[in-house]
């Protein structure tokens, strides 16, 4: 019963479709139309590659961003190294932009296959084609979105971010593995096959441009792009980059700010002399003020703000070992820790600390960075530093802690 299953499903997928009219065979249709000698299957294969190992990874290192910020049941987020998620982040952010020139390139060449004729030959050949409009316009929208997000340049968009990001990446990937298992014969055939000799440049060749030509271009783009962005994750270079969305050293205190008191409508809030921050545990709770935290054992300590977008800085931050507050109130060092934000409202005016960042010695409640006492935009009076953990979880302006 299977194998005739098999059959029948076989015998469907390969069922030839109508022919349509040759009447409608104009424009980007017609023979001949596209007369490129660059646009082989070598040459896509190869741009191809490429470009899935640089999705690939943008993929794998998306999500590890989103499960932490998203945590399901089962994932586990360790607290060191500290800079870990600092150089995911990074690879994410540089991964993506490294596509804007693979996916130009890679769609340059493959589109004249976009008007084969006829469209469509049999039901297979209709769903690998389907498959692989759906993957073109997933991979634009998320090389789109991802490039308007680290700009901070939400207008456009008109749709939440994160979500729409985290789930049409999905659709993406499963897009490219459908293409991968139509076109995978296709691209060991033409990456092992030598390349033809030279042939005489067309009119389209860019003035005589060569398959080495396009691949150094190629090639020399992304080199730039990640050169001129790169310096927002990788310090030393941030006078080398002069295309990155932030620079880690320019900004308030010398650490860039993404959300300001303002805009975060806590300035009063943070001022107020009857400002105490709540701790709350099963053996009571205490409420303090600054000055109350500014006497408790201080502790410094050298950890990286990293953003989602990409940047990361160093700084060195004093405050009060969360650890030490928790165990004040008894709370359980295996308990999930919930820590408020003065913010009224927000994505991101809670976050909750795993055990192993509520107890790492290095997460503090600091009120001061770089030998300074923190300022409205960084979190005055105190705010969350914990190792390895994104800057949107890095809570600003705390008001509360306790058991999640």
């Amino acid at each position: 019963m299977l194998r005739g299953t098999r059959t029948r499903l076989t015998a469907l997928l390969h069922r030839p479709l109508p022919r349509p009219p040759d009447a409608w065979r104009r424009g980007p249709f017609r023979a001949g139309a596209f007369r490129s000698g660059l646009r082989t299957e070598r040459v896509a294969a190869w741009l191809g590659l490429w470009l899935g190992v640089a999705f690939g990874l943008c993929f794998l290192t998306g999500l590890i961003s989103h499960g932490i910020q998203h945590p399901p049941a089962w994932f586990w987020w360790p607290s060191r190294p500290v800079g870990l998620y600092r150089v995911t982040q990074g690879v994410h952010v540089a991964t993506g932009l490294a596509c804007v020139p693979l996916l130009l390139a890679k769609l340059w060449v493959v589109y004249p296959k976009l008007f084969v004729w006829p469209p469509a030959r049999d039901v297979r050949h209709a769903v690998s084609r389907i498959a692989v409009l759906v993957l073109i316009a997933s991979a634009i929208f998320q090389v789109a979105s991802g490039v308007l997000n680290i700009a901070l340049w939400y207008a456009p968009m008109g749709f939440f971010f994160t979500v729409a990001h985290f789930w049409t990446a999905w659709i993406a990937i499963g897009a490219l593995l459908v293409h991968i298992g139509a076109e995978i014969e296709g691209v060991r055939r033409a990456v092992r096959r030598p390349p033809p000799a030279p042939a005489a440049p067309s009119s389209e060749d860019s003035h005589g441009l060569t398959r080495r030509g396009l691949f150094a271009t190629v090639g020399a783009a992304v080199g730039v792009v990640t050169v001129a962005t790169v310096g927002q994750t990788l310090t030393p270079l941030s006078r080398l980059s002069p295309l990155a969305p932030r620079r880690p050293d320019i900004g308030s205190q010398g650490l860039p700010v993404n959300k300001s008191a303002a805009s975060a409508g806590v300035g009063e809030a943070a001022r107020d002399p009857a400002y105490r921050l709540v701790v709350d545990g099963p053996d009571g709770q205490l409420e303090l003020s600054i000055d109350d935290l500014r006497s408790m054992p201080a502790h410094t300590v050298e950890l990286p703000i990293a953003c989602v977008e990409g940047w990361s800085a160093e700084a060195d931050w004093t405050g009060v070992r969360v650890r030490d507050l928790l165990d004040e109130v008894g709370v359980d060092p295996d308990s999930d820790v919930r820590i408020e934000s003065l913010q009224r409202g927000g994505l991101f005016r809670t976050s909750v600390l795993a055990p192993p960042h509520a107890r790492d010695a290095l997460t503090l409640l600091a009120y001061a960075v770089n030998g300074e006492t923190l300022n409205l935009d960084h979190g005055f009076p105190c705010r969350l530093i914990a190792p390895n953990r994104p800057g949107v979880l890095q809570t600003k302006w705390v008001a509360r802690i306790g058991p999640a």
